[in-house]
């Protein structure tokens, strides 16, 4: 299939679909007019790539595990780098979601402050 009927497949526009390429997610033919030609099952590789973009893995660890991303249903096949990949990846979500969690009880504690002394000296 050619970029647009796999753009209209996927609802992927074609630009986005060319970056996938470029990073190393997408890897087609190309016919002798020089067009790119996918594989009947790259519709199922952009999904998986959407869904491991949306889960935020980065095109690097998508690229170490898109090989291990075989059959149907979700998950993937436990390659010891996808899991690591994994692991390290929900480790540094851990690392953020507690530095975002300290950054808003600072704002709420300067919030609620600000708020007090507006309330004292009758400021609004």
């Amino acid at each position: 299939m050619l970029i647009g009927e796999l753009s209209r497949q996927t609802g992927v526009a074609h630009r986005l679909l060319r970056y996938y390429e470029e990073q190393g997610l997408l890897c087609p033919d190309r016919d002798v007019n020089g067009y790119r030609v996918y594989a009947s099952d790259t519709p199922y590789v952009v999904a998986r790539i959407r869904g491991m973009l949306a889960a935020g893995l980065s095109t690097d660890a998508i690229r170490e595990m898109l090989p291990c991303a075989t059959g149907g249903g979700p998950g993937i096949d436990p390659c010891p780098e996808v899991l690591r990949t994994m692991a390290e990846r929900l480790e540094r979500m851990d690392t953020d979601i507690a530095e975002l969690r300290r950054r808003r009880a600072a704002l709420a504690a300067f919030r609620d402050a600000t708020e007090a002394r507006s309330e004292r000296t009758g400021a609004h």
